[in-house]
Protein backbone atom coordinates (compact mmCIF):
# COMPACT_ATOMS: atom_id res chain seq x y z
CA UNK A 1 0.00 0.00 0.00
CA UNK A 2 1.42 3.11 -1.07
CA UNK A 3 0.15 6.97 -0.46
CA UNK A 4 -2.07 8.16 -3.32
CA UNK A 5 -1.99 11.76 -4.38
CA UNK A 6 -2.15 13.91 -1.36
CA UNK A 7 -1.18 17.51 -3.10
CA UNK A 8 1.86 18.04 -1.28
CA UNK A 9 4.78 16.44 -0.68
CA UNK A 10 6.96 15.54 2.29
CA UNK A 11 4.55 15.43 4.67
CA UNK A 12 5.12 14.26 7.83
CA UNK A 13 3.60 11.11 9.81
CA UNK A 14 1.74 11.69 13.14
CA UNK A 15 0.17 8.64 13.78
CA UNK A 16 0.37 5.02 13.17
CA UNK A 17 -3.80 3.47 13.16
CA UNK A 18 -2.75 0.15 12.38
CA UNK A 19 0.15 -2.58 13.92
CA UNK A 20 1.42 -5.81 12.05
CA UNK A 21 -0.89 -8.63 12.33
CA UNK A 22 -4.00 -6.28 12.20
CA UNK A 23 -6.89 -7.22 9.52
CA UNK A 24 -8.34 -4.17 7.96
CA UNK A 25 -10.98 -3.51 5.61
CA UNK A 26 -11.27 -1.19 2.41
CA UNK A 27 -10.97 2.33 3.03
CA UNK A 28 -9.67 1.66 6.57
CA UNK A 29 -6.91 4.45 7.93
CA UNK A 30 -3.57 3.45 7.75
CA UNK A 31 -1.51 6.38 8.59
CA UNK A 32 -2.35 10.04 9.66
CA UNK A 33 -0.38 12.61 8.08
CA UNK A 34 -0.36 16.45 9.15
CA UNK A 35 0.65 18.80 6.21
CA UNK A 36 1.44 22.78 6.86
CA UNK A 37 -2.63 23.39 6.09
CA UNK A 38 -4.36 20.59 7.40
CA UNK A 39 -4.28 17.00 8.61
CA UNK A 40 -5.43 13.78 6.71
CA UNK A 41 -5.87 9.79 7.08
CA UNK A 42 -4.43 7.61 4.65
CA UNK A 43 -7.05 4.96 3.77
CA UNK A 44 -6.21 1.29 2.75
CA UNK A 45 -7.08 1.01 -1.26
CA UNK A 46 -8.02 -2.76 -0.57
CA UNK A 47 -8.66 -5.22 2.16
CA UNK A 48 -6.25 -8.03 3.98
CA UNK A 49 -3.84 -8.63 6.61
CA UNK A 50 -1.20 -6.41 7.35
CA UNK A 51 2.36 -8.18 7.11
CA UNK A 52 4.84 -5.34 7.85
CA UNK A 53 4.79 -1.60 8.27
CA UNK A 54 7.60 0.62 6.41
CA UNK A 55 6.77 4.06 7.75
CA UNK A 56 7.63 5.28 11.56
CA UNK A 57 5.89 8.53 13.58
CA UNK A 58 8.03 11.22 12.00
CA UNK A 59 8.65 9.91 8.35
CA UNK A 60 7.92 12.56 5.96
CA UNK A 61 5.53 11.15 2.45
CA UNK A 62 5.11 12.04 -0.34
CA UNK A 63 2.62 10.68 -3.54
CA UNK A 64 3.91 6.83 -4.01
CA UNK A 65 5.77 6.40 -0.41
CA UNK A 66 5.59 2.99 0.60
CA UNK A 67 3.29 2.36 3.80
CA UNK A 68 2.93 -1.18 4.25
CA UNK A 69 3.03 -4.54 3.02
CA UNK A 70 -0.29 -5.85 3.15
CA UNK A 71 -1.56 -9.43 1.99
CA UNK A 72 -4.69 -8.98 0.11
CA UNK A 73 -7.92 -10.77 1.26
CA UNK A 74 -8.13 -14.04 -0.17
CA UNK A 75 -4.16 -14.53 -0.24
CA UNK A 76 -3.43 -12.48 -3.48
CA UNK A 77 -1.83 -8.71 -3.28
CA UNK A 78 -4.58 -6.42 -4.96
CA UNK A 79 -3.79 -4.55 -8.50
CA UNK A 80 -1.02 -7.38 -8.16
CA UNK A 81 0.23 -7.83 -12.09
CA UNK A 82 -1.15 -11.31 -13.44
CA UNK A 83 1.38 -14.11 -13.39
CA UNK A 84 1.51 -15.41 -16.80
CA UNK A 85 3.57 -18.45 -18.51
CA UNK A 86 6.80 -17.84 -18.57
CA UNK A 87 7.44 -16.08 -21.84
CA UNK A 88 10.06 -17.25 -24.80
CA UNK A 89 13.44 -16.81 -24.21
CA UNK A 90 14.77 -14.26 -26.51
CA UNK A 91 18.34 -13.98 -27.10
CA UNK A 92 19.45 -10.47 -26.55
CA UNK A 93 22.33 -9.18 -28.56
CA UNK A 94 25.38 -8.87 -26.76
CA UNK A 95 26.44 -5.49 -25.75
CA UNK A 96 29.78 -4.90 -24.35
CA UNK A 97 29.47 -4.32 -20.92
CA UNK A 98 30.97 -0.83 -19.38
CA UNK A 99 31.76 -0.68 -15.72
CA UNK A 100 29.19 1.62 -13.88
CA UNK A 101 30.51 5.10 -13.06
CA UNK A 102 32.04 5.45 -9.23
CA UNK A 103 30.75 7.83 -7.09
CA UNK A 104 33.60 10.09 -6.23
CA UNK A 105 33.66 12.79 -3.25
CA UNK A 106 33.00 16.15 -3.76
CA UNK A 107 35.91 18.24 -5.38
CA UNK A 108 37.56 15.17 -6.90
CA UNK A 109 36.58 14.69 -10.65
CA UNK A 110 36.68 10.90 -12.13
CA UNK A 111 39.86 9.71 -12.91
CA UNK A 112 41.88 12.11 -10.24
CA UNK A 113 41.30 9.70 -7.48
CA UNK A 114 44.55 8.93 -5.62
CA UNK A 115 46.25 5.45 -6.38
CA UNK A 116 45.34 2.80 -3.99
CA UNK A 117 41.82 3.98 -3.69
CA UNK A 118 38.74 1.52 -3.92
CA UNK A 119 35.24 2.56 -4.72
CA UNK A 120 33.39 1.43 -1.69
CA UNK A 121 30.48 -0.93 -2.03
CA UNK A 122 28.40 0.11 0.39
CA UNK A 123 25.90 3.02 0.07
CA UNK A 124 27.48 6.16 1.20
CA UNK A 125 25.69 8.62 3.67
CA UNK A 126 23.42 10.89 2.54
CA UNK A 127 25.03 14.19 1.83
CA UNK A 128 22.93 17.31 1.06
CA UNK A 129 26.06 19.09 -0.42
CA UNK A 130 25.36 17.04 -3.53
CA UNK A 131 21.44 17.86 -4.43
CA UNK A 132 22.60 21.49 -3.56
CA UNK A 133 26.24 22.19 -3.96
CA UNK A 134 28.05 25.24 -2.72
CA UNK A 135 26.68 27.16 -0.19
CA UNK A 136 22.59 27.10 -1.01
CA UNK A 137 20.38 26.31 1.24
CA UNK A 138 18.79 22.86 1.13
CA UNK A 139 15.19 23.43 1.47
CA UNK A 140 11.73 23.05 -0.82
CA UNK A 141 9.91 25.50 -2.15
CA UNK A 142 7.18 25.95 -0.01
CA UNK A 143 10.07 26.61 3.14
CA UNK A 144 11.37 29.02 0.79
CA UNK A 145 8.56 31.06 0.42
CA UNK A 146 7.23 30.55 4.15
CA UNK A 147 10.84 32.33 4.98
CA UNK A 148 10.52 35.17 2.44
CA UNK A 149 6.68 36.22 3.66
CA UNK A 150 8.26 35.84 7.45
CA UNK A 151 11.30 38.34 5.74
CA UNK A 152 14.09 35.65 7.27
CA UNK A 153 17.44 35.13 4.94
CA UNK A 154 17.23 31.74 4.62
CA UNK A 155 20.94 30.97 4.36
CA UNK A 156 21.17 32.11 8.55
CA UNK A 157 18.86 29.05 9.22
CA UNK A 158 20.19 26.05 10.16
CA UNK A 159 17.99 23.29 9.03
CA UNK A 160 17.53 19.81 11.24
CA UNK A 161 15.71 17.95 8.88
CA UNK A 162 18.09 14.57 7.42
CA UNK A 163 21.19 15.72 5.95
CA UNK A 164 20.70 19.55 7.08
CA UNK A 165 17.31 19.80 5.46
CA UNK A 166 15.74 23.08 6.89
CA UNK A 167 11.60 22.23 8.08
CA UNK A 168 9.24 24.33 8.26
CA UNK A 169 10.20 24.61 12.61
CA UNK A 170 13.41 25.81 11.64
CA UNK A 171 12.25 29.02 10.13
CA UNK A 172 9.48 29.66 13.12
CA UNK A 173 12.46 28.88 15.91
CA UNK A 174 15.06 31.35 14.21
CA UNK A 175 12.38 34.13 14.41
CA UNK A 176 11.42 33.34 17.71
CA UNK A 177 15.18 33.39 18.93
CA UNK A 178 16.07 36.28 16.97
CA UNK A 179 12.93 38.21 18.50
CA UNK A 180 13.43 37.04 21.74
CA UNK A 181 17.01 38.63 22.03
CA UNK A 182 15.74 41.69 20.23
CA UNK A 183 17.41 41.54 17.37
CA UNK A 184 16.38 41.76 13.62
CA UNK A 185 16.22 38.55 11.72
CA UNK A 186 18.88 38.76 8.76
CA UNK A 187 17.44 40.07 6.02
CA UNK A 188 14.07 40.82 7.85
CA UNK A 189 12.34 44.15 6.60
CA UNK A 190 11.04 46.07 9.70
CA UNK A 191 7.44 45.31 8.84
CA UNK A 192 8.31 41.49 9.78
CA UNK A 193 8.25 42.68 13.36
CA UNK A 194 12.13 42.42 14.16
CA UNK A 195 12.65 45.96 14.29
CA UNK A 196 9.76 46.61 17.04
CA UNK A 197 12.64 46.52 19.80
CA UNK A 198 10.13 44.26 22.05
CA UNK A 199 11.44 42.83 25.06
CA UNK A 200 12.60 39.57 25.92
CA UNK A 201 9.86 37.03 26.51
CA UNK A 202 9.53 36.47 30.09
CA UNK A 203 11.26 33.42 31.82
CA UNK A 204 8.68 32.31 34.61
CA UNK A 205 9.47 29.28 36.56
CA UNK A 206 5.41 28.90 37.18
CA UNK A 207 6.03 25.34 39.75
CA UNK A 208 7.09 27.56 42.19
CA UNK A 209 3.65 29.13 42.52
CA UNK A 210 1.45 25.96 42.78
CA UNK A 211 1.02 22.57 39.98
CA UNK A 212 1.83 22.92 36.77
CA UNK A 213 1.22 20.56 33.78
CA UNK A 214 3.08 20.68 30.69
CA UNK A 215 0.97 19.97 27.46
CA UNK A 216 2.41 20.70 23.64
CA UNK A 217 0.71 22.65 21.43
CA UNK A 218 -0.55 20.75 18.21
CA UNK A 219 0.84 20.89 15.32
CA UNK A 220 -2.16 23.29 13.86
CA UNK A 221 -2.31 25.32 16.79
CA UNK A 222 1.60 25.56 15.78
CA UNK A 223 1.36 26.54 12.63
CA UNK A 224 -1.96 28.98 13.02
CA UNK A 225 -0.03 31.28 15.87
CA UNK A 226 3.25 31.83 13.39
CA UNK A 227 0.39 33.07 10.84
CA UNK A 228 -1.78 34.93 13.59
CA UNK A 229 1.29 36.48 14.63
CA UNK A 230 2.72 37.48 11.59
CA UNK A 231 -0.66 38.45 10.00
CA UNK A 232 -1.58 40.44 12.96
CA UNK A 233 1.80 42.33 13.23
CA UNK A 234 2.60 42.70 9.34
CA UNK A 235 -1.49 43.93 8.81
CA UNK A 236 -2.80 47.27 10.14
CA UNK A 237 -6.26 45.80 11.46
CA UNK A 238 -9.55 48.05 11.73
CA UNK A 239 -12.51 46.64 13.07
CA UNK A 240 -15.50 47.54 11.98
CA UNK A 241 -19.15 46.46 13.55
CA UNK A 242 -22.74 46.81 12.98
CA UNK A 243 -25.85 45.10 13.85
CA UNK A 244 -27.92 42.96 11.49
CA UNK A 245 -31.88 42.61 11.73
CA UNK A 246 -32.43 38.75 10.99
CA UNK A 247 -35.73 38.53 12.10
CA UNK A 248 -37.44 37.79 9.03
CA UNK A 249 -34.81 35.60 7.74
CA UNK A 250 -34.41 33.02 10.90
CA UNK A 251 -38.03 32.78 10.42
CA UNK A 252 -37.62 31.79 6.82
CA UNK A 253 -34.58 29.58 8.00
CA UNK A 254 -36.69 27.71 10.64
CA UNK A 255 -39.41 26.85 7.38
CA UNK A 256 -37.05 25.84 5.49
CA UNK A 257 -35.53 23.40 8.00
CA UNK A 258 -38.90 22.27 8.81
CA UNK A 259 -39.14 21.14 4.89
CA UNK A 260 -36.01 19.17 4.78
CA UNK A 261 -35.70 17.50 7.67
CA UNK A 262 -32.86 15.25 6.39
CA UNK A 263 -30.61 19.05 6.24
CA UNK A 264 -29.04 20.89 8.66
CA UNK A 265 -29.60 24.78 7.27
CA UNK A 266 -27.82 26.96 9.40
CA UNK A 267 -27.48 30.87 9.52
CA UNK A 268 -23.86 30.65 7.93
CA UNK A 269 -25.47 29.75 4.76
CA UNK A 270 -27.29 32.98 4.49
CA UNK A 271 -24.43 34.53 5.80
CA UNK A 272 -21.99 33.07 2.90
CA UNK A 273 -24.45 34.46 0.26
CA UNK A 274 -24.95 37.68 1.42
CA UNK A 275 -21.12 38.10 1.85
CA UNK A 276 -20.63 37.27 -1.89
CA UNK A 277 -23.15 39.90 -3.06
CA UNK A 278 -21.19 42.36 -0.60
CA UNK A 279 -18.06 41.56 -2.34
CA UNK A 280 -19.25 42.09 -5.69
CA UNK A 281 -21.02 45.34 -5.27
CA UNK A 282 -17.36 46.13 -3.79
CA UNK A 283 -14.86 44.13 -5.36
CA UNK A 284 -12.36 45.78 -3.27
CA UNK A 285 -12.77 43.74 -0.33
CA UNK A 286 -12.32 40.48 -2.81
CA UNK A 287 -8.56 41.31 -3.63
CA UNK A 288 -4.97 40.57 -2.26
CA UNK A 289 -2.09 42.48 -2.29
CA UNK A 290 1.09 41.26 -3.91
CA UNK A 291 4.08 40.19 -2.33
CA UNK A 292 5.71 43.85 -3.53
CA UNK A 293 2.43 45.30 -1.50
CA UNK A 294 2.21 47.34 -4.59
CA UNK A 295 -0.36 46.20 -6.46
CA UNK A 296 -4.13 45.10 -6.10
CA UNK A 297 -4.86 41.29 -7.23
CA UNK A 298 -8.76 41.90 -7.84
CA UNK A 299 -10.40 38.30 -8.08
CA UNK A 300 -13.59 37.56 -10.56
CA UNK A 301 -14.26 34.27 -8.32
CA UNK A 302 -16.45 34.16 -4.98
CA UNK A 303 -14.16 31.23 -2.77
CA UNK A 304 -15.11 31.09 1.05
CA UNK A 305 -13.37 30.17 4.01
CA UNK A 306 -15.18 29.00 6.89
CA UNK A 307 -13.24 28.94 10.15
CA UNK A 308 -14.31 25.42 12.02
CA UNK A 309 -13.49 24.90 15.48
CA UNK A 310 -11.85 21.27 15.78
CA UNK A 311 -10.71 19.39 18.94
CA UNK A 312 -6.66 19.82 17.48
CA UNK A 313 -7.58 23.57 16.37
CA UNK A 314 -8.95 26.17 14.18
CA UNK A 315 -9.23 25.35 10.62
CA UNK A 316 -9.99 26.69 7.65
CA UNK A 317 -11.82 24.90 4.66
CA UNK A 318 -13.01 26.71 1.30
CA UNK A 319 -16.12 26.17 -0.20
CA UNK A 320 -15.70 27.11 -3.82
CA UNK A 321 -18.34 29.41 -6.63
CA UNK A 322 -20.09 30.05 -3.65
CA UNK A 323 -21.76 32.62 -6.25
CA UNK A 324 -23.21 29.58 -8.50
CA UNK A 325 -24.61 27.62 -5.82
CA UNK A 326 -27.81 27.45 -3.90
CA UNK A 327 -28.96 27.86 -0.07
CA UNK A 328 -29.74 24.00 -0.26
CA UNK A 329 -26.59 23.40 -2.09
CA UNK A 330 -24.24 25.72 0.08
CA UNK A 331 -26.19 23.59 3.55
CA UNK A 332 -24.78 20.20 2.09
CA UNK A 333 -21.43 21.59 1.12
CA UNK A 334 -20.97 22.95 4.67
CA UNK A 335 -22.17 19.76 6.46
CA UNK A 336 -19.91 17.49 4.34
CA UNK A 337 -16.66 20.09 4.70
CA UNK A 338 -17.28 20.57 8.59
CA UNK A 339 -17.48 17.54 9.09
CA UNK A 340 -14.21 16.19 7.01
CA UNK A 341 -12.65 18.95 8.89
CA UNK A 342 -13.36 17.30 12.45
CA UNK A 343 -12.77 13.94 11.07
CA UNK A 344 -8.96 15.27 9.83
CA UNK A 345 -9.69 14.27 6.37
CA UNK A 346 -9.65 18.28 4.40
CA UNK A 347 -7.05 17.52 1.81
CA UNK A 348 -4.21 20.83 1.00
CA UNK A 349 -6.88 21.90 -2.12
CA UNK A 350 -9.76 22.20 0.27
CA UNK A 351 -7.58 24.98 2.40
CA UNK A 352 -6.44 27.23 -0.45
CA UNK A 353 -7.68 29.63 -2.70
CA UNK A 354 -10.10 31.56 -0.64
CA UNK A 355 -10.85 35.17 -1.21
CA UNK A 356 -13.03 36.00 2.31
CA UNK A 357 -13.39 34.56 5.56
CA UNK A 358 -16.19 34.34 7.63
CA UNK A 359 -15.77 32.99 11.64
CA UNK A 360 -19.15 32.44 13.68
CA UNK A 361 -19.47 32.24 17.22
CA UNK A 362 -23.06 32.65 17.02
CA UNK A 363 -23.29 28.96 18.35
CA UNK A 364 -21.02 30.00 21.45
CA UNK A 365 -21.98 33.45 22.35
CA UNK A 366 -20.36 36.71 22.61
CA UNK A 367 -21.67 40.63 21.34
CA UNK A 368 -18.56 41.52 19.38
CA UNK A 369 -14.86 40.75 18.79
CA UNK A 370 -11.80 41.39 16.66
CA UNK A 371 -11.28 38.44 14.01
CA UNK A 372 -7.56 38.37 12.52
CA UNK A 373 -7.28 38.82 8.68
CA UNK A 374 -5.88 36.02 7.27
CA UNK A 375 -3.73 36.93 5.06
CA UNK A 376 -3.54 37.32 1.82
CA UNK A 377 -7.20 38.04 1.92
CA UNK A 378 -7.83 41.61 3.05
CA UNK A 379 -10.78 40.98 5.19
CA UNK A 380 -12.83 38.33 7.38
CA UNK A 381 -16.09 39.08 9.24
CA UNK A 382 -17.06 37.73 12.39
CA UNK A 383 -19.88 36.57 13.89
CA UNK A 384 -21.40 36.84 17.44
CA UNK A 385 -24.55 35.42 18.87
CA UNK A 386 -27.63 37.07 18.08
CA UNK A 387 -30.14 38.66 20.43
CA UNK A 388 -33.57 39.89 20.63
CA UNK A 389 -33.38 43.41 21.51
CA UNK A 390 -36.29 46.67 21.14
CA UNK A 391 -35.40 48.56 18.40
CA UNK A 392 -37.38 51.89 17.43
CA UNK A 393 -39.57 51.38 14.03
CA UNK A 394 -40.69 54.91 14.18
CA UNK A 395 -43.80 54.66 16.32
CA UNK A 396 -42.44 52.26 18.68
CA UNK A 397 -40.36 49.95 20.45
CA UNK A 398 -40.70 46.27 18.70
CA UNK A 399 -38.90 43.56 19.44
CA UNK A 400 -36.22 42.34 16.83
CA UNK A 401 -33.57 39.67 16.53
CA UNK A 402 -30.42 41.65 16.24
CA UNK A 403 -27.34 39.50 14.60
CA UNK A 404 -23.85 41.56 16.09
CA UNK A 405 -21.10 41.36 13.00
CA UNK A 406 -17.82 42.23 13.18
CA UNK A 407 -15.78 43.32 10.29
CA UNK A 408 -11.94 43.10 9.95
CA UNK A 409 -10.07 44.73 7.25
CA UNK A 410 -6.44 45.74 6.41
CA UNK A 411 -6.64 49.40 6.01
CA UNK A 412 -3.81 49.47 3.59
CA UNK A 413 -6.16 48.65 1.09
CA UNK A 414 -9.47 49.57 2.63
CA UNK A 415 -10.30 52.60 4.27
CA UNK A 416 -13.20 53.24 7.11
CA UNK A 417 -15.76 54.92 5.05
CA UNK A 418 -15.70 51.76 2.56
CA UNK A 419 -15.69 49.36 5.50
CA UNK A 420 -18.88 51.10 6.97
CA UNK A 421 -20.70 50.92 3.58
CA UNK A 422 -19.69 47.19 3.54
CA UNK A 423 -20.47 46.53 6.53
CA UNK A 424 -24.16 48.51 6.16
CA UNK A 425 -24.87 46.60 2.92
CA UNK A 426 -24.30 43.35 4.37
CA UNK A 427 -26.72 43.87 7.40
CA UNK A 428 -29.02 45.14 4.47
CA UNK A 429 -28.63 41.94 2.60
CA UNK A 430 -29.73 39.86 6.06
CA UNK A 431 -32.44 41.97 7.16
CA UNK A 432 -33.94 41.51 3.63
CA UNK A 433 -33.29 37.71 2.39
CA UNK A 434 -35.11 38.93 -0.89
CA UNK A 435 -32.23 40.91 -2.21
CA UNK A 436 -30.26 38.12 -2.10
CA UNK A 437 -32.14 36.89 -5.59
CA UNK A 438 -31.22 40.38 -7.10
Amino acid sequence: MKVPDIGSSDVPVIEILVKVGDTIAKDQSLITLESDKATMEVPAPFAGVVKEIKVKVGDELSEGSLIALVEAAGGAPAAAPAQAAAPTRVEAPKVEEKPAPIATPRGVLPGNAPEGDVAPTARPPFDAGIVMPGDAPYASPAIRAFARELGVDIRQVKGSGRGGRIQREDVTGYVKHALASGARPAGAPVAAGGGLNLLPWPKVDFAKFGAIEEKPLSRIQKISGANLARNWAMIPHVTQHEDADITELEAFRKKLGEENKDLKITPLVFQIKAVVAALKKFPQFNASLDETGEKLILKKYFHIGIAVDTPDGLVVPVIRDCDKKGLLDLAIELGEISKKARDKKLGPNEMSGGCFSISSLGGIGGTAFTPIVNAPEVAILGVSKAATKPVWNGKEFAPRLMLPLSLSYDHRVIDGALAARFASYLAQQLGDIRRLLL
